[in-house]
């Protein structure tokens, strides 16, 4: 497993008004990306694209996202695979360190449709589901009793007290976060990922190895836009509010409607839309 960044050579193109281009040889920080293999109970589960680090909380998020775990209690070990003390002696040299090996209680199964049928990309949250039914798993208005209320000033200074925490989007300018706040607007944990998908399940993943599932009363801000995966992932994490930089999909507005999720988007300065339940954003 590499770091968290890489160094390379790139060539620095300057274009100059009226007179011709520049170009200068430099070094440029960029965002690291591997894959990532997640393993249940010896089988694979799925192999996703991220950004090292944090791949704990990475795969315990995912557990929760498709619904195999709700508590820390229903996981038994995890463990990155070293190719030795891990037990697996089948690994290649690229495997050592980027696969996450994870053994459930007795009780606790995978359901057939949360197999991925190929690699998702940094980019998917959803990629090789095999239907609709896979991709949906949600109790009807599971944060409908949810009664928190949020004060607008507060979300309109969430993204950038998210940015602050952004140490290696500082440095290379090529990853998406996601930021876990109380209503209050403590940080209480952030995230980095090439994935905005992977920098969510980091978050929940994280708090469910805290044990602090569900996180009512707790605000997710996301750094790009609100898909309908983000959606899904909030609601099973017991998250009664997400809020998004820029813009949500239509799906996830629907979804965030049939959910009981309060769904913000363009929080921009001292602006944002309420897409959905808008009774928790105080007027």
């Amino acid at each position: 497993m590499s770091g968290r960044t890489a160094r390379r050579r790139v060539l620095r193109v300057t274009v100059a008004p009226g007179g011709p281009a520049v170009t200068a040889a430099r070094a440029d920080l960029l965002a690291g990306e591997e894959p990532l293999g997640i393993r249940v109970d010896g089988t694979a589960l799925s192999m996703t694209m991220r950004t090292p680090g944090d791949d704990i909380e990475l795969a315990a998020g995912f557990l929760v996202g498709e619904s195999i775990v709700q508590a820390r209690d229903d996981v038994a070990a995890m463990k990155i695979c070293d190719g030795t003390s891990c037990g697996h002696l089948d690994h290649t040299a690229d495997e050592i360190g980027n696969i996450v090996d994870i053994a459930l209680v007795p009780g606790i199964a995978v359901r057939p449709g949360a197999r991925r049928g190929f690699m998702t990309t940094s980019a998917c949250g959803v990629c090789g589901k095999t239907s609709v039914s896979d991709i949906c798993d949600l109790p009807h208005d599971p944060l409908g009793g949810d009664a928190t209320v949020f004060d607008p000033a507060v979300l309109a200074s969430l993204p950038d007290r998210l940015r602050a925490a952004q140490r290696v989007f500082s440095s290379t300018g090529g990853l998406h976060a996601a930021g876990l706040f109380t209503a209050a607007g403590e940080l209480l944990v952030a995230r980095e990922d090439v994935g905005r998908h992977n920098a969510v399940d980091k978050v929940v993943g994280w708090a469910l190895l805290h044990e602090k599932l569900p996180l009512a009363g707790c605000a997710l801000l996301v750094s790009g836009r609100a898909s309908f995966e983000l959606v899904q992932k909030a609601v099973l994490a017991g998250i009664p509010l997400l809020a998004a930089v820029s813009a949500p999909s239509s799906l996830a507005v629907e979804l965030a409607e049939e959910a009981g999720l309060t769904l913000v988007g363009f929080l921009r300065g001292p602006s944002m839309n309420v897409y959905a339940h808008g009774h928790r954003v105080a007027s």
